[in-house]
């Protein structure tokens, strides 16, 4: 490939040579059997390409599977829809909370459907709820290489695979139950659909692109959207074609897209409310609302009306409740760990490539390949680091799979261009500069392998500069330094992968990498942190406690959590107030805490503190961020008869039910939605269903509907401690409601 030496009117990628024909067979390539074919590969790759490919991907599954299990039900929020869609047809196709259908998760369900559907095959277990996000890390490596080595070399693919299996979130994601997996996946899918339109300007690839968008919608609304500018324009500008034809096929593009996203909301919408779950997070029962609201504009501006603490908007001056805003927010000690480790590479490698292919023909692919997965990367990028609504650190996978390409294709460019001064001296300060940046994050956790940043800067360096001499070398030197540049640039995020691999992580909110790689800063802690929370400057957020390093203290916790994974981390005890400058204390391993809190009535969970969309826990019982441990006579007492009721349990917040749902598997009513600021189910219909000999048992605690909203929760939580028997078990309090005050 000599990409630089180009001219202006250089054709753009032709389709792959046809191979001779064999006697007998007609024109074309001759036919391969469909193994050898899966094994050896296209006829012009080397031959080990294909095998090497194979052997990474089964690498990479085997990492994401080791210790699958450690993180147990991992969300319990999306197991328990998940449970639920194993159950009941309705509850999969709407994403239900719980069988019985009484309210929906957050998001649209699409998801939430593998995994149900795994757990209608296999049975409830952690292994059938998360393997199906392991393939879909697998599958989008195979992605990856797929769309880099299509006009680059093998090595170049391989390459990408490794950059982005290694990123710290990427083996977090993929290994947990959040939307972000199946986003990142069909993500990748539509630029691998918008350049190979690119080739040829063949309609159809645009419309996939269309149909996975729309599926990407499904998956985690509009965030879908952020990469539709850059690739329709890349594609109306550098496509080849008539400027009309290229219009017509985005308008297709986009066709698609509405179909493939919209005939489940037309569904909803229509459906009649009263024989449909309500809509969780939404104030009105409505998608839409939730859709362009809460999870559409108050994501960027910080106004997400039924959260706690939200509609207040962001805080300004390049802050927000959820950490500081700013174009350095992806590199900052709440972010860095998670995905920034390659992301200065890929940024200058963005910028090599460009300049290398500038003079290249309008419809050439590779300049189009850069531009695809670099507009992509940039412009999630300046989304993520500017919105000041609601935004996690494991956000940041969708970056994953962008900035892995643009390492693949740019190392690729520049070493193959290592005769030109020019080239190889980029490549070099590449290599130094990714080599300090480890450092630097490596130094933010100084007692994690403390020895590894030294080792990656004074190698990282040396290797640098030997590549930026590369061409003047014999040719074992110059893969010398390129192998130990390789190796520096890569050994950071593989210390955090590993660390990551090695622990299990539950709860809303989880992190990569070991206890500390991520702390959340900005301007401090106090009450309604909302989802991610609002964390003093240096304080550790959920989630990062990790193997027994840090058994956590609530503010009023008498006693440290204790976990359910042997041998680690406990979470936090009682949280009685806000946050005032600690934090309950978290585990990576969930370990739901047992400490009882002080004038509590229930147990109060570690990770009861903040939670998505916020607020303290109270009462004793779950909290935001993690479910309650119900105790095996807790467990024996809601299932008693279960099956006489349509909810075995009522209880305030989805954690809390979720909890109570996962262990006995019968449905559980969470009131008021994620924090029990939906404003479902009315008091009057609460009444309706207890009267109706519904429900069983209300949870005592909760949050009392602590967010935006109608104030529900609470009204039902007074009224039925007004008029129904308390029951305790051990520190667990319910309340029969079957059994009327006299």
């Amino acid at each position: 490939m000599t990409l630089p030496h180009l001219p202006a009117d250089a054709p753009a990628l032709p389709p792959p040579p046809a191979a001779p024909a064999a006697a007998g067979q007609g024109h074309g390539r001759p036919k391969q059997p469909p193994l050898t074919r899966v094994w050896r590969g296209r006829s012009d790759d080397p031959r080990w390409a294909r095998p090497a490919f194979l052997g990474l991907l089964l690498v990479v599954a085997l990492a994401y599977l080791w210790n699958l299990s450690a993180s147990g039900y991992a969300n319990s929020f999306y197991s328990a829809a998940v449970q639920a869609g194993s159950q009941s047809w309705k509850a999969m196709f709407f994403g239900s909370l719980d069988s019985a259908n009484a309210i929906t998760v957050d998001k649209p369900p699409a998801s939430l459907w593998p995994m149900a559907l795994s757990v209608r095959i296999f049975g409830l277990s952690s292994w059938a709820i998360l393997v199906p996000q392991v393939l879909m890390g697998v599958a989008t490596a195979g992605v990856l290489y797929a769309a880099v080595r299509r006009r680059f070399s093998a090595a170049a693919g391989l390459l990408t695979v490794a950059a982005f299996a290694l990123t710290p979130v990427a083996a977090l994601m993929f290994r947990f139950n959040n939307p972000d997996a199946l986003l990142a996946l069909l993500m990748t899918v539509t630029v691998y659909c918008v350049l190979r339109g690119m080739e040829n300007g063949r309609t159809k690839w645009l419309v996939w692109a269309g149909v996975a968008v729309g599926l990407a919608f499904l998956a985690k609304t509009l965030q879908a959207f952020l990469i539709l500018p850059p690739l329709a324009v890349l594609y109306a500008v550098f496509a080849p074609g008539r400027p009309l034809k290229r219009i017509g096929q985005l308008l297709l593009s986009g066709l698609a897209m509405v179909v493939a996203g919209g005939w489940w909301v037309a569904v909803v919408e229509l459906w009649p409310a009263s024989s449909r779950p309500y809509i969780g997070g939404s104030q009105n029962n409505s998608f839409l609302e939730l859709t362009f609201g809460y999870n559409g504009l108050g994501r960027i501006n910080g106004d997400e009306t039924g959260s706690v603490g939200g509609g207040g908007g962001g805080m300004g001056g390049g802050g927000s409740q959820w950490g500081e805003t700013g174009i350095d927010r992806m590199f900052n000690s709440e972010i860095g760990s998670q995905i920034s480790w390659l992301l200065p590479a890929a940024l200058l490698l963005l910028v090599a490539g460009v300049v290398v292919t500038w003079k290249a023909r309008r419809t050439d692919t590779a300049r189009a390949a850069f531009l695809a997965w670099g507009g992509s990367l940039v412009m999630t990028m300046v989304v993520f680091s500017f919105m000041a609504g609601i935004f996690h650190q494991y956000y940041t996978v969708a970056l994953a799979p962008y900035a892995a390409a643009l390492v693949g294709m740019g190392a690729s460019v520049l070493w193959e261009e290592r005769a030109r001064l020019t080239a190889s001296a980029a490549l070099g300060v590449t290599v130094a500069v990714t080599a300090v940046w480890s450092y630097v994050l490596l130094n933010r956790t100084p007692d994690y392998v403390p020895w590894l940043r030294w080792v990656i800067l004074v190698g990282g360096v040396a290797a640098g500069l030997g590549i930026a001499v590369a061409g003047r070398l014999n040719r074992q030197l110059a893969l010398g330094a390129a192998g130990v540049g390789l190796v520096a640039a890569l050994a950071g995020p593989t210390a955090y992968t590993i660390s990551t691999l090695d622990t299990g992580h539950s709860g809303s909110i989880v992190t990569a990498g070991p206890a500390g790689a991520s702390m959340m800063g900005g301007r401090g802690g106090g009450p309604g942190g909302g989802e991610g929370g609002m964390f003093g400057g240096g304080m550790q957020p959920p989630g990062q406690g990790q193997q027994g390093q840090q058994a956590g203290q609530g503010q009023q916790g008498q006693q440290a959590g204790q976990g359910q994974q042997p041998g680690q981390a406990g979470q936090g005890g009682g949280m009685g107030q806000p946050p005032t400058g600690g934090m309950p204390g978290q585990g990576q391993n969930q370990g739901t805490g047992n400490g009882k809190q002080q004038g509590g009535t229930g147990t109060m969970p570690g990770g009861a503190g903040m939670g998505e969309r916020g607020g303290a826990g109270g009462g004793g019982m779950g909290g935001l961020l993690n479910g309650a441990q119900v105790s095996a006579k807790a467990k024996a007492l809601v299932e008693k008869n279960a099956d006489d009721y349509t909810w075995a349990a009522a209880a305030i917040g989805s954690q809390n039910a979720a909890s109570y749902q996962l262990s006995t598997g019968k449905p559980v009513m969470a009131i008021g939605g994620f924090n029990g600021s939906d404003p479902s189910p009315t008091l009057a219909q609460f009444k309706s269903y207890v009267e109706d000999g519904k429900i069983h048992y209300f949870i005592g605690g909760g949050m009392g509907g602590m967010g935006g909203g109608s104030g529900s929760a609470s009204k039902i939580q007074s009224w039925v401690e007004k008029n129904y028997t308390k029951v305790t078990v051990g520190s667990a309090t319910f309340y029969d409601l079957t059994q009327p005050k006299s």
